[in-house]
């Protein structure tokens, strides 16, 4: 049985300047938003440990569980789009 190699993730170094901000952020409706986004992205992704532990750690300090977050950002979601004149341009869905 071979070891399994951590993989480094195509946008590991957008994603690790955005972990970081939301480490030293408060939790805003585009900070939720964007740890949910994350959170969905790097689950069960074989690699990018220190980023799935850091998500992990703004969750905690947050005081929000998987489950209050992901409610949270569906309402979020449903009231407008949090992204709207951020000029982000494209969708991301790698």
């Amino acid at each position: 049985m071979a070891d399994t190699k951590d993989q480094q993730h195509p946008q590991y170094k957008a994603d690790r300047d955005v972990v970081n901000q939301l480490l030293a952020g408060e939790a805003t409706d585009y900070n939720l938003v964007e740890l949910a986004r994350l959170m969905i992205r790097y689950e069960g992704f074989p690699g990018a440990r220190d980023i799935q532990t850091d998500l992990k750690k703004a969750l905690n300090r947050w005081q929000l569980t998987e489950d209050t977050l992901f409610a949270k950002t569906r309402t979020i979601h449903q009231q407008g789009d949090v992204y709207k004149g951020l000029g982000r341009g494209r969708e991301d869905w790698s």
